[in-house]
């Protein structure tokens, strides 16, 4: 449907039709919260098995006690597992405790007080500068934020951040420090980054020799069909063009097993991992590596992690579908609609042109909560005014089904009352 020809009769007409749509959902007082991509309740069923087995394990393993001081980077079976789930040498992987997001805010900030392998602490210099490809997670954007490094704006297309840009940025400017990339089913776009996207990052020629890529494999094993998604091993490209000290890979169980309370792990050059133990010593002896093991015995291998993997995709799959069918069916002629149709990860990414921030307004009102419009762009930024992020992780299949109701009927009045000017 084609909005702009239609008269302004017309337009008044459907916006009744739709408002009068939109209270009868309202007075359902159905509260549904997608805010943030959290696994839902029967997924986190999935890992309690761990534990109950818990106090049954061999905490005892090769060289030491997991219920004792040692081992500042994981006990080696973490690091064994990790490294065979990143395909990268033990060496490479330093297993630390929760999320990723901690880690990834340790790089930042030792590499603001101290520098990176002996270059200039980065809070010493006049600017710092971060690539920020967008559409991109909210989360990477708040870090630069609150150690006051600038963001520069990339768009994210669909195999990756504008290469283009990206090179001619980091060709040019030293105070360009790093990129952020989601690089498997991107959050919120669930773009896969293609090989030839993957080989360009790995072979950046930076002016900053302290330049960072830091590529937060958040969804590595979370398709949510049978076939995988193949993401070309960005450290082998590296290695082939001496760029390997260039990356930073972070994965971990959040998604796996409890959501904040299991294990991460960071992949990076052994010249990196030992330069980021020196700096770690003081802070932590050890992390928890009783978790670690329990982790470890449930996790068992890389194909026993993609079997429980599948109980996830299960579980999330219907809800996806259900997004892209009631989508299709009530969006299919709107050509100031679109959305993303992943196949894997956490989020779709919506775009209603120039009326997001009016669409989330509308269904917070309804009972839906959504990611505030604007929050997939750095600095809450989005000058289109288009995209919204969707997590359809949390909610029931009921409850999916009635947000979306609620959503359609959103896009559509605040889609009506732009073109009406209201």
């Amino acid at each position: 449907m084609d909005l702009k020809n239609l008269s302004v009769l017309e337009l008044e007409e459907a916006l009744g039709k739709e408002q009068k749509a939109y209270r009868k959902l309202q007075k359902k007082g159905v509260r549904v919260d997608m805010t943030r991509g959290r696994p839902g309740a029967k997924q986190l069923e999935i890992a309690m098995p761990m534990l109950e087995a818990a106090g049954s394990l061999p905490y005892q393993y090769d060289g030491g006690d997991a219920r004792n001081y040692g081992d500042p980077a994981g006990i080696r079976p973490a690091r064994e597992l990790f490294a065979k789930l990143m395909d990268i040498s033990p060496d490479m992987v330093i297993v630390s405790d929760g999320s990723s997001l901690e880690i990834m805010y340790d790089l930042v900030q030792f590499a603001m007080q101290f520098g990176v392998l002996g270059d200039t602490p980065w809070n010493k210099l006049d600017k710092v500068k971060f690539i920020c490809p967008a559409p991109g997670y909210d989360r990477h954007f708040s870090i630069c934020q609150t150690f006051g490094m600038d963001m520069i704006t990339v768009p994210m297309l669909q195999d990756g951040p504008d290469m283009d840009l990206v090179e001619e940025l980091v060709r040019a400017d030293e105070s360009v420090k790093g990129i952020w990339c989601v690089p498997k089913y991107s959050n919120p776009t669930g773009v896969v980054f293609s090989d030839k996207t993957v080989t360009r990052l790995a072979k950046l020629k930076p002016a900053a020799k302290d330049f960072r890529i830091f590529w937060d494999n958040a969804y590595i094993v979370h398709s949510l069909y049978d076939e995988d998604d193949k993401l070309k091993n960005i450290f082998d490209v590296a290695q082939k063009y001496g760029n390997e000290d260039m990356i930073y890979e972070l994965v971990s169980t959040s998604k796996i097993t409890f959501a904040g309370s299991g294990v991460a792990a960071l992949g990076a050059s052994e010249k990196n991992v030992q330069a980021l133990l020196k700096l770690m010593f003081y802070k932590k002896i050890n992390p928890n590596k009783v978790n670690q093991v329990m982790h470890v015995e449930f996790l068992k291998d890389v194909d026993n992690i993609k079997e429980i993997m599948a109980k996830h995709a299960e579980l999330l799959r219907p809800k996806f579908e259900l997004f892209q069918s009631k989508m299709s069916e009530a969006f299919s002629d709107w050509e100031e609609v679109k959305w993303s149709e992943p196949r894997g990860g956490y989020f779709i990414s919506l775009d209603v042109s120039g009326a997001a921030k009016r669409t989330v307004e509308l269904a917070a009102e309804a009972g839906i909560k959504l990611t505030a419009a604007g929050a997939t762009f750095p600095y809450g930024i989005d000058d289109s005014n288009s995209n919204i992020r969707i997590a359809p992780s949390v909610p029931t299949l009921e409850e999916m089904s009635h947000a979306i109701d609620v959503l359609i009927c959103s896009v559509r009045v605040a889609l009506l009352e732009k073109h009406l000017g209201k």
